[in-house]
């Protein structure tokens, strides 16, 4: 009987001995499933909170506004110094009041021959030689301006004369836009889009401000930045003279429809630029944003905000603290 007990407890032992190296046998053909590093990161839960943690925490919102965004070509431009124009301008007035008045004692002269009144001819011949020489000297300065802002500004003789007046006064700024080879064809674009070069950095409302640039001709080949370069007329900015900036052109793309996310909106997590959509009453979901397109002093998205969205504008860094620290209390 204890040897039938003993081959019962023996054969038990051998089962279970199978079946745990059959388990570990499993387990080293089967490791534990690992995320695809193809697979995209994704946001949390997000954000609950009572009315009145909301109000404690000083959370506002705003709604997303459809954008219908056109893709831009981007250059650098320059803003040219006032002093060059100034120059160049005065020598244009001046030999322009030369010439008339040379012209006037020339004329008078022709006129006044064969008759009582009639200049010596040697008088007459210094006349002619006096506006001949004014006139070349006209032309000389018409050229020397050509080459400071070029020639061909959009407009009448009168519209020309007012804006070279401001440009040399500094009213205006003459802005020279530059953009690569190839990519802007045909005639000048109808206007353009400057800003500083810290432009492109996110949440920098600041610094995301651009001025519209009207009034644009052609420029002479600028033999630093090779490429097609363009004049125009930059108002109501504070960049300085000589100041380097970002110039766009509009596209020939077609249009894309989305929305625009304010600078003010966005935060940092994981080196990913996201902002907070209030998706239910009180609960704050975290949407990662492109910030790729700027607009402004917001940024244009087509996935994860839809038009009239609530959009979290202030207090975000907030819900991100508490989102990634649970236990953060509103203080």
């Amino acid at each position: 009987m204890t040897t039938h007990i003993s081959r019962r407890r023996s054969a038990a032992h051998l089962v279970l001995l199978g079946l745990g190296m059959l388990s570990l046998a499993a387990c080293q053909r089967m490791p534990p499933a690992a995320q695809s590093p193809d697979e995209p990161a994704k946001a949390s839960e997000g954000v609950s909170l009572s009315a009145e943690q909301v109000q404690k925490l000083g959370i506002v919102t705003e709604p997303a506004k459809s954008f219908d965004y056109s893709a831009e070509i981007t250059g650098y431009g320059m803003v040219i110094p006032h002093e060059g124009i100034a120059t160049a301008v005065a020598e244009l007035s001046t030999a322009q009041a030369a010439e008339a008045q040379s012209r006037a004692v020339a004329a008078r002269a022709q006129r006044l021959a064969g008759t009582s009144g009639a200049m010596a001819t040697d008088t007459v011949e210094n006349a002619t030689r006096q506006a001949a020489s004014d006139s070349a000297a006209l032309e000389l300065a018409r050229r020397r301006l050509a080459t400071v802002i070029g020639a061909g500004i959009p407009g009448g003789t009168a519209t020309v004369t007012a804006l070279l007046q401001e440009l040399a006064s500094g009213k205006v700024q003459l802005l020279r836009a530059t953009f690569p080879l190839g990519v802007v064809q045909g005639v000048a674009p109808p206007t353009l889009r400057a800003a500083r070069l810290d432009a492109a950095q996110p949440g920098n409302a600041q610094s995301s401000r651009s001025w519209s640039v009207h009034q644009i001709w052609s420029a002479p080949a600028d033999p630093g930045l090779p490429g097609r370069s363009f004049f125009g007329v930059l108002k109501m900015s504070d960049a300085g003279e000589g100041e380097r900036l970002l110039v766009w052109a509009p596209g020939s793309e077609s249009a894309q429809r989305g929305v625009t996310v304010p600078a003010a909106a966005l935060v940092i997590s994981n080196g990913q630029y996201w902002c907070y959509v209030e998706q239910k009453p009180h609960q704050y979901v975290r949407r990662a944003v492109a910030t790729d397109k700027p607009v402004g002093t917001a940024y244009f998205v087509t996935q994860g905000v839809a038009a009239g969205d609530p959009v979290v504008t202030a207090q975000a860094g907030l819900l991100l603290a508490r989102e990634t620290n649970p236990s953060t209390e509103a203080d």
